[in-house]
């Protein structure tokens, strides 16, 4: 077999055709396990959640099974998705509230170290508070509509955000720092070309954590007042004891706040290009 059919040119590079097909067939293999990996323990625990069900008898109001709940997503799916697009516009609406807040502090923080010093304590005080302690008192402050439902969805969101915000443009690579200043970069220039670039990887961590928190937040907000939303419809299914339509608002629920976190890291993959090298 000559040597032009054993290799293959590539950005001025020769490169064995085989080593590259190995190459190749490796990362399909990889590709295709990280898809079926999870798709297997979902069929797993749903398997194990059926026998237990059945192996142990237990009654419908205490754990359906698959099956029965299965049922209540299709037959009453329009329940289901009516009461899911208020928490869902809540939630996205919090998370863009809360992250926003989140940045523009962030950006204080780093050109007013003064402004951090005094009010970084009272960010992690209010973060310490529990939500369902500050649930009630949103309720009281701005109504029973989606007002407070959103600010609580938006304060769960936040000071992750922040926390991760700050240290991105903070640590930033001093040799870096010191070529800008060499090249008499404009504090503008250092911010957005350098800082806001070195954020970007701490500021998609945090918002993939605020893109489930925020579901959460707008979920506990409807517990305190609510006659529709995701939340809402728990606590009716609860005090009806109609636990297959509880366990099918859960798997709604979460089902969103998973395709919420999936598109953040779709949105991470187009932006970040590059992240840092680990140690």
């Amino acid at each position: 077999m000559s040597a032009s059919t054993d290799t293959a040119s590539i950005g001025g590079f020769v490169v064995d055709q085989a080593e590259l097909a190995r190459f190749e067939a490796t990362k399909r293999r990889l590709l295709w396990r990280k898809r079926l990996l999870p798709l297997a323990a979902i069929i797993g625990l749903l398997v194990a959640w059926w026998g237990a069900v059945v192996l142990f008898e237990i009654k419908p109001f205490i754990a359906p099974s698959p099956v029965a709940v299965v049922k209540v997503l299709i037959a009453r799916f329009d329940i289901l998705f009516a009461n899911l697009v208020p928490t869902a516009i809540e939630a996205f609406l919090g998370f863009l509230l809360g992250n926003f807040a989140a940045i523009a502090l962030a950006t204080v923080f780093v050109h007013k170290r003064t402004a951090e010093e005094a009010f970084f304590p009272i960010a992690v005080m209010i973060n310490t508070v529990p939500v369902v302690a500050k649930a009630p008192i949103l309720v009281l402050l701005l109504g029973n509509g989606m007002e407070p439902k959103i600010a609580i969805a938006a304060l769960i969101c936040f000071f992750p955000t922040l926390v991760n915000m700050v240290r991105g443009l903070q640590d930033v690579n001093p040799q870096a720092l010191e070529l800008m200043r060499v090249l008499s970069a404009s504090p503008r220039e250092v911010f957005f070309k350098l800082r806001v670039q070195n954020s970007l990887p701490y500021l998609f961590s945090a918002l993939k954590i605020a893109a489930s928190t925020s579901v959460i937040g707008a979920i506990v907000g409807e517990w305190i007042g609510s006659t529709k939303g995701i939340g809402a419809l728990i606590i009716q299914a609860t005090y009806a004891f109609d636990t297959p339509l509880l366990y099918a608002t859960i798997i709604v629920g979460s089902t969103f706040s998973a395709c919420f976190f999936g598109l953040i890291g779709l949105v991470e993959r187009r932006v970040v290009k590059w992240k840092a090298p680990r140690a």
